[in-house]
């Protein structure tokens, strides 16, 4: 449903049903709940004592934390002060985490008290002055947090939020090696529930319980919660995807929607427990991040029997594309490889190095052209001009379409890695890998793997009379840079495949890796 009189921005959520469902669950973490009455008591307490600190509209508040009830008091909170929530990723290392949190300024920065070090470390390479609050996931919002709310009032500060206004800035990776702050206003939220308020693909109710487990600091995660809250739905969240504790919560928790990278629903489903599961409240799957394979398909209808649901999408645009439960036939392979077709608002095109509009069939460009469109990268207009050119975004990613109207993703023109879910670019790694000093050049790939969905491998070429073993190296490059990036495998080679330019033939080392890997 599209709650357009009711709802203009995104703190108006908790507003409006805690007025018309005060004494309905919102929130379930565990044994712990948040009915919607309480989140727009307690985010409205947040919003206050974050005036009182001086903090204007318009800034960054910082979250480093897993899902929990802080993080939702905290994220319409910072709304209800006319801010923007910047989720910060507590995988990254901390080297990593001070570069993000440089760009993005948040004055207020809210820890989890499981990050603490994490943070402390960072903020000893900040050249931004911050100030941190800190509270406990475990518990609910205490300690630290629950003395920085003494006296703040519970009444609405009713701040105005025009629709222009910066709602979430998410951090990728860029492919320069730099951290982009990715800009989401109201507005483009509110456009993106108009598209599927529009699309046959959604079937909300008020009845619905959402099953978060996708980390806050992805649009993923933070995304598909908002849509639920919007819709009146029930999140019951776990703090990580832990196998054990989501089969715990489907049982106990009976949700009817849940959201996995299809990495995550193979390794849900290969549990011992998975097969004496009641996956029965369960009425629809929503995944992304990599096409579903045909074998893992008809496995979760099987177990699951439920229906499916696939949205591509970037950071920057939200979902532009979906292939809807009905389109979903473990028989036809064809078709599980597209990635579906646009929703409403959503136009698409396909066009070769000039510009120009491919015929279907032939393979060149995602541009994307849509009113739930980003705002542009935080501090970077050159990086945001090369992307988004006269309304349309440049995807970089490499597909066609066919006939039918179906559009298939077949290579990332970016170079980046898909790996359990996580989005990691190539030159990050290959960038920590060269800091190494027994390092001479490097090339990293993504090849196929059966559980992490593409597996990062690295190939480097030592200096002349230097020596390194591969552990040492991917335990290097695991100092700079988060776990999930560096490298699963690594190779020495004598030297890498060049073109007569000097650039590397990562294919050619796909190729010859993604033979090894399946020999």
């Amino acid at each position: 449903m599209w709650l357009y009189n009711e709802i203009k921005s995104l703190a108006d959520i908790s507003r409006h049903y805690g007025r018309h469902c005060r004494n309905k669950p919102a929130l379930v973490a565990g044994t712990e709940k948040r009915t919607f009455g309480e989140l727009d008591r307690i985010s409205n307490r947040v919003a206050n004592a974050i005036v009182a600190t001086g903090v204007r509209p318009g800034a960054n508040i910082g979250f480093v934390g897993k899902n929990s009830l802080a993080y939702f008091d905290v994220q319409f909170g910072a709304w209800k002060a006319g801010c923007a929530l910047a989720p910060l990723n507590w995988r990254l290392a901390p080297p990593e985490l001070a570069q993000v949190i440089d760009d993005a300024q948040p004055p207020l920065i809210f820890v989890d008290r499981e990050f603490h070090a994490l943070v402390a470390e960072a903020q000893k390479s900040c050249a931004w002055q911050f100030t941190t609050v800190e509270f406990g996931s475990e518990t609910g919002p205490d300690g630290q947090l629950d003395a920085w709310l003494d006296g703040a009032s519970d009444t609405d500060p009713g701040l105005p939020i025009p629709p222009e206004r910066c709602a979430i800035v998410l951090y990728t990776s860029g492919t320069t090696g730099r951290p982009k702050g990715v800009q989401l206003s109201h507005g483009a939220f509110n456009y993106m529930r108009l598209s599927e308020h529009l699309d046959s693909g959604f079937n909300w109710t008020h009845d619905d319980v959402m099953m978060l487990v996708m980390p806050n600091f992805h649009l993923v995660g933070m995304g598909l919660a908002i849509q639920g809250l919007y819709n009146g739905a029930t999140i019951s969240m776990l703090p990580a995807m832990e196998p054990d504790k989501l089969l715990d919560a489907i049982e106990r928790d009976r949700p009817t929607v849940c959201s996995l990278v299809p990495t995550a629903i193979q390794i849900l489903l290969s549990h011992p427990r998975a097969a004496s599961t009641d996956f029965s409240s369960l009425r629809l799957v929503m995944y992304a991040g990599s096409l579903i394979e045909k074998t893992l398909l008809k496995k979760a209808l099987h177990m699951m029997k439920c229906d499916f649901l696939q949205f591509y999408g970037t950071t920057e645009t939200w979902t532009v594309t979906l292939l809807r439960p009905q389109q979903h036939d473990a028989d036809n392979e064809a078709r599980l490889k597209s990635c579906g077709t646009p929703p409403p608002l959503v136009e698409l095109r396909i066009v070769d190095a000039e510009g120009r509009e491919v015929a279907d069939g032939e393979v060149g460009e995602i541009l994307i052209r849509t009113p739930t469109m980003f705002s542009g990268y935080l501090n970077q207009p050159e990086v945001t001009a090369a992307v988004l050119r006269d309304g349309w975004y440049h995807t970089g990613d490499a597909g066609r379409r066919d006939a039918d109207g179906y559009y298939y993703i077949l290579d990332r023109v970016k170079d980046m890695i898909i790996s359990g879910g996580e989005n990691v670019y190539s030159i990050e790694v290959e960038q920590s890998l060269l800091r190494h000093p027994a390092v001479a050049q490097a090339a990293v790939i993504g090849i196929p793997d059966e559980r992490w969905g593409e597996k990062i491998v690295a190939c480097v070429v030592l200096r002349e009379k230097a020596a390194a073993a591969p552990d040492e190296l991917i335990a290097h490059c695991r100092t700079l840079i988060a776990g999930y990036k560096a490298p699963k495998e690594l190779y020495c080679l004598d030297s890498l495949p060049m073109t007569s330019i000097g650039k590397v033939v990562k294919r050619a080392l796909r190729d010859r890796y993604s033979t090894l890997s399946t020999a």
